[in-house]
């Protein structure tokens, strides 16, 4: 293990914005403390744990070898999102209606909210959840874990993608000062899209096996499953009207190679007995193909066994199961 550097709050390199992370998993906790490293004022809300640690101990960002510790204020209350002018919105995907009921009544006024979520329809959800609030939608390419309680470690990429809104080019600029480098798209829906293909490729695999990246694609017959799930949700997606950019299966072989010792977000919430985003994720294509008219057996068959495993533990962990 790194060792850890002496708790400290960087000058800022841009005026300081108050912010907050609605969320303070791997990904909230990763740019939350990009952002305080760069000298801005960052409120973490999340679990008590997480929570009564980074008050203790400061934030521990474990990146590159080493690890260093911030100092961010931490909450697990909704309330203190209170006077951000920006809200990074980290929830699961099953989570956002609920979190967004908790918001609504303290949001600053004019505040940006950004999704950083997967799945293709959250941002519409929020929009729909806080009328007269601004939404933007990000896509999120990062490979980030919780080591410990108030510790997130880094393993790869970092990059975001936002969609076009009042604020998205000044949070842009905010970002890539603090080394979050960010594009604004106006195709931000076909870009949720190809990150929804990505996690529909490895998540539900990486989460039945509990098999890293570089691990699993080595499997007997991996490659061509990958490879059917692609084609359904490119499929549903030209059904849908979406246009995926780039090559597709060629950003699929590219996440095992950039990001080998990473396990996917639904195989981390397994281990851990947590209900998964796979509703949002292969049940997402699943039920978009169904209203399409689209079949997609195989993003059926990963959705069901994932549910099958999550629905096993979950009442093994009921009293008297």
């Amino acid at each position: 293990m790194p060792a850890a550097a002496a708790p400290t709050a960087p000058s800022p390199t841009t005026p300081p914005a108050r912010i907050a992370v609605m969320g303070a998993g791997a990904v909230g906790c990763f740019y939350g403390a990009m952002l305080a490293r760069a000298g801005h004022e960052v409120t973490l809300i999340g679990r008590p744990a997480h929570v009564e640690a980074i008050r203790r101990d400061g934030l521990k960002l474990e990146m590159n070898g080493a690890v260093e510790t911030l100092l961010v204020a931490a909450d697990t209350s909704a309330a203190a999102v209170a006077g951000a002018s920006l809200v990074l919105f980290c929830v699961k995907s099953t989570d956002t209606l609920d979190a967004a009921a908790q918001l609504r009544p303290h949001l600053a006024p004019g505040a940006l909210l950004l999704s950083l979520q997967n799945g293709v329809d959250n941002a519409e959800r929020l929009r729909e959840a806080l009328p007269g609030c601004e939404v933007a939608a990000a896509v999120v390419y990062v490979a980030t874990g919780m080591a410990g309680p108030g510790h997130v470690r880094h393993h790869g990429r970092g990059e975001l993608v936002i969609e076009p809104s009042g604020q998205s080019e000044s949070v842009a600029r905010m970002l890539a000062a603090a080394g979050v480098p960010c594009e604004i798209s106006d195709n931000v829906r076909g870009a949720l899209w190809a990150k929804l293909i990505l996690n529909c490729a490895y998540n539900a695999l990486s989460a039945v096996t509990q098999l890293p990246y570089g691990v699993l694609v080595r499997g007997e017959g991996v490659t061509d499953v990958m490879r059917d799930v692609v084609s359904e949700c490119l499929a549903v997606a030209a059904a849908d009207g979406v246009q995926v950019p780039g090559d597709v299966e060629a950003a699929v072989r590219r996440i095992a190679e950039t990001m080998p010792a990473q396990l996917s977000s639904t195989a981390q919430d397994m281990a851990r007995g947590k209900r998964s985003e796979i509703d949002h994720l292969n049940g997402y294509v699943l039920r978009r193909g169904q209203a399409l008219g689209i079949a997609t057996p195989v993003n059926r068959v990963l959705h069901a066994l994932v549910r099958l495993i999550e629905d096993k533990a979950a009442g093994a962990a009921k009293p008297g199961a």
